[in-house]
């Protein structure tokens, strides 16, 4: 249970142009620990753009974005890397799993540099939360589309992160499948306390997240 929501990430009146084009206009917002915060918008709306800017991907023309209390693109690359290696985690669209790796060999990729022991047990834990423990010694292409996109959380959460970055989890997904990537998504927020950010051109995609914003020609704004 989450006592206190404290921010994890501030943007301040971030923006981003390319070829003369503003994609993004000043956007300001609050990532809380342990919050579901869902960008919604149609395809080119600038959202994709935005959560790129906010997880460490994109530098802004304009604005800051601080991430417990530094400012993140004032970092160095080494700091900038460490913090997209450790403190943050993303999931795609696409899986980007490595087909010549296993399921497990493909979680571990984040914990190159840990232990075997510490290794072996985040990926048990993990793989069992988010039911792929069967799974673990099959290449990605013996699995479904379902399959493949909890393998992609699990590495993305297998660092224990302070904030989860998805850009469209479930748009190579069947409604069914969506459903339940979105509850696994949901349950790694309450029981891993972590904070989740989203962006998805499909309306209700989170039935009650904490934040709801709805992006449109680069300008957000927030749901009530």
């Amino acid at each position: 249970m989450v006592e206190k929501m404290e921010n994890q990430l501030i943007a301040d009146r971030i923006s981003k142009t390319f070829n003369g084009k503003t994609v993004v206009y000043p956007t300001s917002l609050k990532i809380q620990n342990g919050s579901i915060h869902v960008i919604e918008g149609k395809s080119g709306s600038g959202k994709s753009t935005l959560l790129s800017m906010l997880g460490g991907m994109e530098k802004p023309d304009k604005g800051e974005v601080r991430f417990k209390g530094s400012s993140l693109y004032r970092l160095n690359d080494i700091e900038q890397s460490n913090i997209r290696g450790t403190s943050f985690g993303y999931v795609f669209q696409s899986f980007h799993l490595i087909p010549e790796l296993t399921v497990k060999e493909n979680i571990e990729l984040p914990l190159q540099f840990n232990p075997r022991g510490v290794k072996k047990h985040r990926v048990d834990e993990i793989a069992d939360a988010l039911g792929i423990s069967s799974q673990l010694e099959k290449r990605p292409d013996f699995l479904s589309g379902g399959e493949q996109q909890r393998v992609a959380i699990a590495r993305a959460v297998i660092t224990n992160p302070d904030i989860l970055f998805a850009d469209e989890p479930t748009g190579n997904l069947d409604q069914a499948t969506s459903k339940t990537v979105v509850e696994l998504l949901t349950t790694l927020v309450e029981s891993m306390n972590i904070s989740l950010v989203v962006v998805t051109h499909e309306q209700n995609l989170f039935s009650h997240p904490h934040h709801l914003y709805q992006m449109e020609n680069g300008r957000l704004r927030e749901v009530d």
